[in-house]
C-alpha cells in the first residue's frame, strides 16, 4: 500500500476556498481506481492548515491519480489559495497485526 501525507496552509482570506476545493478532490479522488481512503482534515492546533492523509493500493494507482488533469488543475488551484508551500510525503507502507 501506498501512504501519502500533505498539507497545505490557506491564507485566511482563502480557507472557504480551499476547503471547498479540497474536498471536490477528496470525493472526485475517492472513485478512482485504487483508491482505498483519501480524506482532508483541519488541523485543531491551526484552523488553516488543511492535512491529508491518502492510501493506495500500489504505486501504479498513484501515479494515475497523478496524471489525472483534475488532480494537476487541483494543486494549481489549491496553490494560489496557499499562504506558503504546499507538503507532500509519499510512504511504502504494510498494514501490521495488532501489537
Amino acid at each position: 500500500m501506498i501512504l501519502v501525507t500533505g498539507s497545505v496552509t490557506a491564507r485566511e482570506d482563502s480557507i472557504d476556498e480551499a476547503l471547498e476545493l479540497c474536498l471536490d478532490h477528496v470525493h472526485r479522488s475517492r472513485k478512482e481506481p485504487g483508491c482505498i481512503s483519501h480524506a482532508v482534515h483541519t488541523d485543531c492546533e491551526n484552523p488553516l492548515r488543511l492535512v491529508f492523509v491518502e492510501q493506495w493500493v500500489d504505486r501504479a494507482a498513484l501515479l494515475a491519480h497523478f496524471a489525472v488533469p483534475a488532480s494537476r488543475n487541483f494543486v494549481r488551484a489549491l496553490q494560489s489559495a496557499a499562504a506558503g508551500n504546499t507538503t507532500i510525503e509519499i510512504y511504502d507502507a504494510e498494514r501490521l497485526e495488532n501489537l
